[in-house]
């Protein structure tokens, strides 16, 4: 692990301030990093010090060699919010391929009390990617991330899934009217259909805010209905009230967490999650008017976030079906309405401009600008 240089002055104050994780038999070739950094490690690796305080995410992949090949397992992680000259202790369990982090204080003040003996195998933080990472965490909160984390206290990049059923004999099975295993498939469908239901392991999932399916209020006309649907921010106000009900922008930090765990975690779920979040803020005209320090907020968290995926990137997944442009096409729209703060308004064309150029993406050509927009109605509600 390569030190990393830095100023003196701040050097110090982090020698000073710092927190340090002690992370103790992690075996040699793990991929271990914290923040926006990866190592792979070596023989003398005992953790890290000079750690600025504040929220971080430890993330690693065990390394199992096995003669003359190595293999990566998936990568996992978890949000650590550290105090200044904090001690952190974690111990590799072998069985389990994870860190344990332990509980016994009186560990903690034994290695702090040691710490100058530890110094050499500790590496320093990477303190040129701090500036980096804070613009990609700036609004998520220690609270809202622990909330947001799986009850197990990992991210992990594959899901941990189990059989929503136990079926394991055939009687099993036609009791819950699903086919026979001892019969030949005579299709693919049939041969799908024999294969077990399965759902995430309980305490695993990352617990996102629930964004409803249905994008307007109980007893809507049709005709409110149809608005609704083209303009999400009854949608929007329902996540808001469920979740962030106090702290309306808490939602950015929402963003953020779904955004470095697919960056940072390789959490595909959470890329998927952000998309959705994404476009709901983007859709939602009318709270566009009524809230606009969240949308001010929102332009400087996808700034940061934008500027961070490689360009290619977009080609291989986020410009799949124009997904990306399309939905900013709409923020745009709807940000130069006339009822639309004059600041929200500039700094959002301002936007658009620096969008247009970096990437070369055009938000004025019309996109489906024919297309019906389909609205599904609810049961029993007709249109004359």
């Amino acid at each position: 692990m390569a030190g990393t240089d830095m100023d003196p002055e701040v050097a110090r104050g982090l020698f000073e301030e710092g927190a340090t994780l002690v992370l103790l038999g992690v075996p040699e070739g793990t991929e271990l990093g914290l923040d926006y950094k990866t190592w792979t490690l070596g023989p003398r690796f005992r953790g890290l010090k000079m750690i600025p305080p504040g929220l971080h995410f430890l993330h690693y992949c065990s390394a199992n060699s096995n003669g003359a090949y190595s293999e990566i397992g998936p990568k996992m992680g978890l949000f650590l919010s550290l105090k200044p000259r904090e001690v952190l202790v974690a111990h590799w369990n072998k069985r389990e391929e994870d860190l344990e982090f332990s509980q016994d204080p009186e560990e903690a003040e034994h290695i702090r009390a040691n710490l100058r003996e530890l110094d050499g195998y500790l590496g320093p933080y990477p303190y040129d990617t701090l500036r980096k990472w804070v613009s990609l965490t700036d609004r998520l909160s220690q609270e809202v991330a622990i909330a947001l984390q799986p009850l197990s206290g990992r991210v992990c990049a594959f899901s941990d899934v189990v059989p929503e059923l136990n079926l394991t004999h055939t009687k099993d099975r036609e009791e819950q009217n699903l086919p026979r295993n001892d019969q030949e498939c005579q299709s693919m469908k049939e041969g799908l259909d024999k294969l077990p239901r399965m759902k995430q392991r309980e305490g695993t999932e990352l617990r996102f805010s629930n964004i409803p399916k249905q994008a307007y209020p109980p007893g809507a006309t049709p005709a409110q209905i149809t608005q609704y649907s083209m303009d999400r921010s009854y949608a929007l106000n329902s996540v808001l009230e469920s979740h962030y009900k106090e702290q309306p922008l808490n939602v950015l930090g929402e963003l953020q967490f779904a955004f470095v765990c697919f960056l940072v975690g390789n959490v595909y779920e959470a890329f998927e999650h952000w998309k959705s979040l994404l476009a709901l803020l983007c859709r939602s005209e009318e709270a566009m008017k009524e809230r606009k320090d969240l949308y001010l907020g929102l332009i400087a968290v996808l700034y940061h976030q934008l500027g961070e995926i490689p360009p290619d990137f977009f080609v291989d997944i986020v410009s799949q079906n124009n997904y990306l442009t399309s939905t900013l096409q709409d923020f745009f729209q709807f940000a130069s309405s006339p009822g639309v703060d004059g600041t929200l308004r500039k700094r959002a064309e301002k936007f658009k401009v620096h969008l247009t150029k970096k990437f070369r993406w055009d938000f004025d050509a019309d996109l489906d600008e024919c297309a019906p927009v389909v609205v599904e109605l609810p049961e029993g509600v007709t249109v004359d």
